[in-house]
Order: C-alpha cells, then sequence, then structure tokens
C-alpha cells in the first residue's frame, strides 16, 4: 500500500510541480526506489534529497527529475536547490508531525521534480518546490483531495497548461 500527493506551487519559469508517492520500504514504492537507483535512466538521473552532502533526510526521499537533464545549468538546478528543497521539506514534516518520527526507518518517499529549462533564479526554484513538497506530502497523508471536492469542483476548475 502507498499514499500520494501532488502539488503546484509558484508561477513563471520556475515554477513547482511535484508528483509523490509514500509507502513501505518492503512494498512496491521501496522496489521502485530500488529499481530507480539501481536503473537510472539517461538524462532523468534519479538523486537522494540530501539537506547537504552526507546528510540524507529521513524518511529516505529520491527526486526523480520529470524533465530531461541536458546540461551542467539544468543538473545544477535539480542537484542543488531543487534537491535542498525536498529534503528540507521532508524534515519539516517530520518535525511538525505530519510524518511520524516512529516511521522514518519503515517508509521512503518517490519525488517526481519538475524544473523548466528555462528557470533562472536558485532561491524562487528553492523557495517553490520546498512548497510543493510539503503541500503533497501534507495532501497524501490527509488523503487530499476528497472524491467530494473532486467531483464538486472538476468542471469549474482550470488546467494551467491545457486552456478548454
Amino acid at each position: 500500500m502507498y499514499i500520494n500527493g501532488e502539488a503546484l506551487i509558484g508561477d513563471g519559469n520556475e515554477v513547482a510541480h511535484i508528483d509523490l508517492l509514500i509507502g513501505d520500504k518492503e512494498g512496491p514504492i521501496g522496489q521502485a526506489f530500488a529499481n530507480a537507483l539501481a536503473n537510472p535512466v539517461e538524462k532523468h538521473t534519479p538523486l537522494f534529497a540530501v539537506v547537504a552532502p552526507n546528510m540524507v533526510c529521513k524518511p529516505i526521499t529520491m527526486l526523480l527529475p520529470k524533465v530531461s537533464i541536458q546540461n551542467l545549468d539544468d543538473t545544477t538546478k535539480i542537484f542543488g536547490p531543487a534537491q535542498r528543497a525536498v529534503a528540507m521539506a521532508v524534515s519539516d514534516c517530520v518535525e511538525d508531525g505530519t510524518i511520524m518520527k516512529e516511521m522514518v526507518e519503515d517508509i521512503c518517499i518517490l519525488c517526481g521534480v519538475f524544473i523548466h529549462p528555462e528557470a533562472e533564479d536558485p532561491d524562487k526554484i528553492y523557495e517553490y518546490n520546498y512548497e510543493a513538497t510539503k503541500l503533497a506530502i501534507k495532501r497524501a497523508f490527509a488523503d487530499e483531495p476528497s472524491i467530494e471536492e473532486i467531483l464538486a469542483k472538476k468542471d469549474s476548475l482550470k488546467h494551467p497548461f491545457f486552456y478548454r
């Protein structure tokens, strides 16, 4: 069994979109976690969320870039502000009780991270990815949105990249 969360925060090229799965290390999410690390896809290198080098966050979290890493500039965005943002959001969710401390050694998080190739501001990349990750985790543990909310709002909401 696993839970999932999603959040979009920010605007412009620095917009952050997070999709995540949280589950037991011994279950399908744990297997997917190990497979992602053992079988990286070219230009979509998975990486651990770290507060700083030699300091992974817990629960262990893996960033999965949703956009191809094309060059050193792209690499610096994901292996810098985005990586720290996700790690800090996970750590803060443990600190505030959203994720119980008792479960940090038993679960893992797969975190899809969108970084626009034309994003330029590392502070905004950090801020938006931090907020999006924290919101996605909170939504995952709260089972949000509910099916009632989805059905109530589905015909009135607009998608930011599809205008029909």
